[in-house]
């Protein structure tokens, strides 16, 4: 160990790692106390010491007690070996598809003085981290071979657990960052692979896990009233355990990031510091292209299938745009991790689903309703669907609300659906016989759920009022959440994933990690006003879809980003003044009373 922080560090890992232990070994103490006064009052009669009709019966009221006692533990303790740690959702990077990264990973290893990790797996995530994954369910069952023979009735064989835990790389890092920059950024991380040789702390650790996993056992849903209690007990037993080896874990873990931090400081502590800023920015590039970008195509049954491409395309757009990011196109220039596999459209694909799948809920495959998209048809498969798809709702609505249609002669399709339709029904006041409908008291507040204020499908603003919307705008917002509830709740959830490492997280409900809260009802309102806006522009005024790669979906007049739609949408919603909307429309050459093709 290299640095008195070091030396200090593994030293208190391993002194809480004991700790640990001594908890483990008390449960044990306590379990056997039962047994113990049984067999010293069984050696007491040998011996004619204790003799009488008394303690004839505490020997066998002991005797019953032990026995109940140690069942009780062989239960508890079986249950603990053999429940499944829970293990994050990855897709696997076997060696033969990235021999390069394996390389380098094992090459840093040796430089580090540390076993290799055994395994690597990528995330959809800006992090990495060691997991271990020794339990013999975390391993998945071995291939034949075509000309071994097959033993009927055989169970098949396992491969066996190997001490080393698996390196989980966040797949952004591979496409945004260049390979040296990687290699600083894992230096830390594999250095941690040293303490987890350790004995005492990798026997600790297997034994948080394994409680933390009988916890998870003793809650599972759906047991009959005798085997419910049952696992009640056993899920107290293992709380306790746990909250008493709860400190001194947190503490082991936090004494053995201090010895691999001091350990990696030999190796790239340089490049780490400048690295640690691409850390930072892969996270806003990538939580940026998950919500601006990936959420629409989700919502409309598309997958983009290039994820870890479109954060790379969106950082790299943001150092041109940003001064202060302009250092960061010069190293654009270098070789970027991803060269490091063999195949980085394919595991960039597998990737991408599984990052659907954790965010969005979506199915494991791909099918009618769920298929891939690539970035290039993406404005017409995403953008203009999804315009379409609201604008179509939108007339629906209106339709079951009894809106008159705008009627033009001069028009092919008299009563189409128009634009002019809508900014008529918002513009006139409402009827004095027209339903009372309280407006929604949520504010248009949230940027990230329809887009960027630049974006013409933003509906947010965060200088709205409280409690700003109309009579009219607040009945067709109503309209418009009952609507889109409707048609989720008719839509199947989607099969769920069946292979070696889909079982360990999906005994819930997906998406593990949503994005973001539902929309509110006026979020809802001024969306399908956009949406109906830009399928206008788009059919009268020689518009075209387009998609940034910072701000999600936009409308393109004459290859240019049109003007920000928000304050104009929100007038026409919040004070009923189609106004400030109207004169766009007429600068931009929009036809408001022309018809538009819905889906």
């Amino acid at each position: 160990m290299t640095g008195t922080g070091g030396e200090l560090g593994a030293r208190a890992a391993r002194s809480r790692a004991l700790a640990v232990l001594r908890v483990r070994s008390r449960a044990l103490a306590v379990a056997l106390l039962p047994a113990a006064a049984e067999v010293i009052l069984l050696t007491g009669a040998a011996t004619g010491q204790f003799t009488g009709r008394g303690w004839d019966t505490a020997r066998w009221v002991v005797g019953v007690l032990a026995v109940l006692v140690l069942l009780a533990a062989a239960g508890i303790a079986l249950v603990v070996a053999r429940a499944r740690p829970a293990a994050s959702p990855t897709v696997p990077v076997p060696e033969r598809s990235a021999p390069d990264l394996y390389r380098m990973v094992r090459d840093l290893a040796d430089r580090l003085e540390v076993p290799a990790p055994s395994a690597i797996a990528l995330t959809p995530d800006c992090d990495s981290w060691l997991e271990d994954r020794t339990h013999p369910a975390h391993a998945p069952p071995v291939t034949r071979a075509h000309d071994e023979p097959v033993v009927p009735g055989a169970r098949p064989e396992r491969r066996p657990a190997v001490p080393a835990p698996v390196l989980v790389i966040g797949s952004p890092f591979l496409w945004w960052m260049r390979v040296a920059e990687l290699r600083a950024v894992l230096a830390p991380v594999v250095a941690g692979t040293g303490p987890s040789a350790q004995p005492d702390i990798a026997a600790a650790r297997r034994f948080v896990r394994g409680l933390d996993a009988a916890v998870a056992v003793a809650d599972a849903p759906g047991r009959g009233p005798l085997t419910r209690g049952v696992y009640a007990a056993l899920g107290r037993v293992a709380r306790l355990l746990l909250q008493g080896c709860r400190e001194h874990a947190a503490l082991m873990e936090r004494g053995v990031a201090t010895a691999a931090a001091e350990r990696a400081q030999a190796v790239d502590y340089g490049p780490r510091i400048a690295a640690q800023e691409q850390v930072g920015l892969a996270y806003a590039g990538w939580d940026r292209l998950l919500t601006k970008v990936a959420l629409p195509a989700w919502r409309m049954g598309r997958w983009p299938s290039r994820l870890d491409v479109g954060v790379a395309a969106a950082l790299t757009e943001l150092s041109r745009r940003d001064r202060l990011a302009d250092g960061f196109a010069a190293r654009l220039g270098e070789r970027p991790a991803c060269d490091l596999l063999e195949e980085p459209g394919a595991v960039d694909e597998a990737v991408s689903l599984l990052t659907a799948r954790l965010f969005h809920g979506g199915p494991a495959e791909s099918g009618p309703s769920w298929a891939p998209v690539d970035w290039q048809a993406y404005p017409e498969e995403v953008v203009d669907r999804t315009w379409r798809a609201e604008a179509a709702r939108l007339h629906r609505v209106l339709d079951s609300l009894g809106v008159s249609p705008s009627l033009d002669p001069a028009t092919p399709d008299p009563g189409g659906p128009t634009l002019a339709r809508v900014l008529d029904h918002l513009t006139e006041p409402a009827a004095g016989s027209a339903p009372t409908v309280p407006a929604p008291t949520a504010p248009l507040d949230n940027a990230d759920e329809a887009g960027s204020p630049d974006s013409p499908d933003s509906p947010d603003s965060p200088d709205a009022d409280p409690d700003p919307a109309t009579e009219r705008s607040a009945l067709l917002a109503a309209g418009l959440s009952a609507a889109l509830a409707r048609e989720e709740s008719a839509v199947p959830q989607g099969a769920r994933a069946q292979g070696p490492d889909s079982a360990l997280w999906e005994d819930g409900d997906l998406p593990l990690f949503p994005l973001q809260p539902p929309r509110t009802g006026r979020e809802l309102l001024a969306a399908h006003i956009t949406a109906m806006i830009c399928c206008a522009a788009v059919d009268t005024a020689g518009a075209a879809p387009g998609l940034d790669w910072l701000d999600g979906p936009t409308l393109l007049l004459d290859g240019e980003r049109a003007a920000d739609l928000t304050p104009k949408v929100l007038s026409l919603i919040e004070e009923g003044d189609p106004g400030p909307l109207r004169a766009w429309l007429a600068e931009s050459g929009i036809r408001p009373e022309k018809p538009v093709r819905l889906v």
